[in-house]
């Protein structure tokens, strides 16, 4: 399974790009939307690849940033979602906004997603609410010192338990979560926002 690629953007359509290695073979791999328009001919690019393999086929998925990697992987645990669906999910919102709208239990965003009907988005909500947890509405801030509490249902227990489920360590997460700015008294929505963003620049 190819895990990683690097090389040379040797071509962008709407649905996938061209990367050339050193060694001379040109990958095609299948990228969403935001990703596609960030690419520009010529330019090196690493990517974080998923393989799909079927009895007539070898596709590639792939991401500029590990969070939609980790949540793609994520989306294909859900019954009846496959690689197709789950690229147009990551195509049509970022990884934050879908966490928190299965979070809020939000039945009406996940229909408005492409491939997702009721049927699909209850499925969704029901299979992903273990793995990224429910906000409890009107929970107060936890508080925090030199380092946060996280013995207290509240927005920052939250936010470790969605970023956990995209497969990040503890130990990594909460120096991410200590290095927010009053931190304890963001929302649940805007910790997890701002800690993708700080571990997408590692």
């Amino acid at each position: 399974m190819i895990a990683m690629l690097q090389g040379t953007v040797a071509q962008i359509t709407n649905e996938y790009g061209i990367v050339m290695t050193a060694g001379g073979v040109g990958y095609r791999v299948y990228m969403p939307l935001s990703n596609l328009s960030d690419l520009k001919e010529g330019a090196q690019v690493q990517l974080w690849t998923y393989t799909a393999v079927r009895e007539d086929a070898i596709t590639l998925y792939g991401f500029l940033d590990n969070e939609s990697y980790k949540l793609f992987e994520v989306l294909l645990t859900v019954k009846g979602v496959g690689p197709k669906i789950a690229l147009g999910i990551l195509s049509s919102t970022q990884p934050e906004n879908f966490i928190l709208a299965v979070q809020n239990q939000d039945l009406h965003f996940l229909t408005q997603l492409p491939g997702i009907g009721k049927k699909g988005a209850e499925r969704m909500l029901l299979e992903l609410k273990d793995k990224f947890g429910t906000i409890v509405k009107g929970s107060s801030p936890v508080a925090s010192s030199a380092s946060l509490n996280l013995n207290t249902q509240g927005p920052v227990s939250e936010a470790v338990d969605a970023l956990a489920s995209l497969g990040y360590a503890r130990g990594e997460i909460m120096p991410v979560l200590n290095s927010i700015e009053n931190v304890e008294k963001l929302s649940s929505e805007e910790i997890l926002k701002q800690a993708l963003k700080l571990f997408a620049r590692r």
